[in-house]
C-alpha cells in the first residue's frame, strides 16, 4: 500500500526534528514530550487548466512547540519545505509555539 501525503510529511518532520515527538491531530488526552511538532490537515489548493483539475496540494498546519524560545528549529522548518509559510508565534502555558502552513 502506498504511503499517504500525511504519512510522508510525518516522516519528514520526524527526520527534521530528530525524534519521534511528532503528533498528527493528537487527542487532548495524550501527553506530549517537548520539543515536539503537532500537525493537522487544513485546507487544500487545486490547480486548474482548461477547466479541469490537474494538481492538488494538501495544506497542513504545523506547530513546533518548545520550552526554549529560540532553538533554531524555526529556520530549519521554514527552509525544509518548498511550500512552507511561517504564520505566527505565541506562548501558551510557558511553551513557545511557532505555526507554519505547509503545502505538501
Amino acid at each position: 500500500m502506498a504511503e499517504t501525503k500525511q504519512e510522508k510529511l510525518g516522516k519528514a518532520l520526524i527526520e527534521l526534528l530528530g525524534s519521534n515527538n511528532v503528533y498528527f491531530q493528537p487527542p487532548e488526552s495524550i501527553k506530549m514530550d517537548y520539543p515536539c511538532i503537532v500537525y493537522k490537515r487544513s485546507t487544500g489548493k487545486t490547480q486548474y487548466a482548461n477547466n479541469m483539475p490537474y494538481e492538488y496540494d494538501q495544506k497542513y498546519s504545523v506547530t513546533y512547540i518548545d520550552k526554549e524560545p529560540d532553538s533554531g528549529m524555526v529556520e530549519k522548518i521554514a527552509m525544509a519545505f518548498p511550500k512552507c509559510y511561517y504564520d505566527r508565534s505565541f506562548v501558551y502555558e510557558n511553551l513557545n509555539h511557532d505555526v507554519f502552513s505547509i503545502y505538501y
